[in-house]
């Protein structure tokens, strides 16, 4: 009986509830839904609602469901003709071994490398000559190249294209073959005709690949002293060399010091620091990622071109400098509609200096070269970078660029510092303000060749600056 009284009290309250509260909520309903915003007190705003116009006329009528917006999308084209370019080149780059008219002296005796006790059954140095050997045998001067360059420094009858220092070698040049009988060698661990991974082990008459020994600066600098040896030079008049080369010439002057007669050091360091070893790991990184580089072992199958494309990519924002990009490329854009390719013209720099290396350097000299520049330290096996330089005696000039990325000029400044901290008194600082960074020595004749020439053909003292000239750009320590 309670039951049935409830249910008659509940009827009877529905049937008194006001019929105007219903539109209201409608309205409520429908602005949150997207038809329209309340007004005032949940009055409808200056656009009526369908919903409301209905409940006026018609309480029985059903409220249509309001429309939404109709939203728009306009993505973009998802092709990307810069990942297509390996497509439409045909066939998969392979490395181009680059015969360079060079010579080649060969050891049949085992070459004893200076870590792991590493041992090459023998040895081979590539090299040019330019000039003529005086009667004396006095006049040779070496040049020890950078990472990735060779032993063609300047054209010959055997190999009549230009050389990577074309000008700055010749007569009358800055290094003057009417003086100087000139010696430019292929590093060990490279891949112009020096022993190096892509060389045939001759025990099995396959590529050594990555069973190549671990090779470090001071192994490159006795391999160039066992070419000497062959050609009868006991001494040299100096050894000169831009980059990784500077580091070669700094260890040649402190493990043969009577056999050196002058030193010029470009764009090098006493010992590597962690940011240029943090690059080289980077490229050595983008080889080792490429699925093809299987190890090392490519030389019968795919090369690993994408990586080493992405590691020269790399390297080439090392090389040059900020200031002669701002000049060369600014913010200048490529044509066509802006997409995720390149847009600007630096980065279809980037890409193009990538493409145009990748076969031309073998990836496992990259791995080798870039790991003996890590590895350089001319303190090894000495208390301090001080100690180790002593054994540097003959005069010497260090050369640096204020732009610099690679080899930033403190470590030049560092390195003339220490050579004079060490005893030397023949220590020649020169400091050039070029734009070009550390691709300076290859492109700054007038700084870095004047320098060169003028150190090379003074008269110096062993432990003296004798007939030096005063130079805004030189400094004497």
């Amino acid at each position: 009986m309670f039951r049935k009284a409830f249910e008659r009290g509940v009827s009877a309250m529905a049937r008194n509830t006001p019929r105007t509260r219903e539109p209201r909520r409608r309205a409520h309903d429908a602005a949150v839904s997207g038809g329209g915003v309340p007004g005032p007190r949940g009055q409808a705003g200056a656009t009526p609602l369908a919903g409301e116009q209905a409940s006026r006329g018609q309480h029985s009528s059903a409220a249509p469901e309001p429309q939404p917006e109709t939203k728009l999308f306009r993505g973009h084209e998802t092709t990307f003709p810069c990942m297509m370019k390996k497509s439409l080149q045909g066939p998969d780059p392979t490395y181009q071994k680059v015969v360079s008219g060079y010579k080649l002296f060969q050891s049949d005796e085992p070459f004893h490398c200076e870590l792991n006790g590493g041992v090459l059954p023998e040895l081979e140095v590539a090299y040019e000559t330019w000039g003529r050997l005086n009667e004396s045998r006095s006049n040779a001067v070496i040049i020890h190249t950078g990472l990735s360059a060779n032993s063609h420094a300047r054209s010959h009858e055997e190999n009549p294209s230009p050389g990577w220092w074309e000008k700055f070698i010749g007569p009358g040049c800055a290094i003057d073959t009417n003086h100087f009988f000139v010696i430019c060698a292929n590093n060990i661990g490279g891949c112009y005709g020096s022993s190096g991974p892509s060389s045939k082990n001759p025990l099995t008459d396959e590529p050594y690949a990555t069973t190549f020994p671990i090779v470090t600066v001071a192994d490159m600098v006795n391999s160039q002293f066992m070419l000497l040896d062959h050609l009868g030079i006991h001494k040299l008049h100096a050894a000169v060399g831009p980059s990784l080369g500077g580091m070669i010439s700094l260890m040649a002057g402190a493990l043969y010091p009577d056999r050196v007669g002058r030193v010029v050091s470009i764009s090098a360091c006493a010992q590597s620091h962690p940011a240029s070893i943090a690059m080289r790991y980077l490229q050595r990184r983008c080889i080792m990622q490429d699925p093809n580089w299987n190890n090392g072992y490519y030389y019968h199958g795919k090369y690993p071109g994408q990586g080493m494309k992405m590691a020269r990519e790399i390297a080439t924002t090392t090389y040059r400098s900020g200031p002669e990009w701002e000049i060369r490329f600014s913010r200048k854009k490529l044509s066509g509609n802006v997409s995720l390719c390149p847009t600007f013209e630096i980065e279809s720099y980037i890409d193009y200096q990538g493409a145009q290396f990748m076969s031309k350097y073998d990836p496992n000299s990259l791995l080798y070269i870039s790991k003996a520049m890590d590895l350089f330290d001319i303190s090894d096996g000495y208390s301090s970078l001080v100690e180790g330089l002593q054994r540097v005696r003959c005069p010497i000039m260090v050369m640096g660029v204020q732009s610099d990325i690679l080899f930033p000029v403190w470590q030049q400044r560092e390195l003339a510092k220490l050579l004079h901290q060490a005893g030397n008194e023949a220590v020649t600082y020169f400091e050039l303000n070029s734009i070009f960074g550390h691709d300076t020595f290859l492109l700054d004749l007038n700084g870095v060749g004047t320098a060169i020439k003028g150190f090379l053909e003074t008269e110096v003292k062993e432990n003296g600056n004798g007939g030096k000239k005063e130079n805004k750009k030189h400094h004497f320590l």
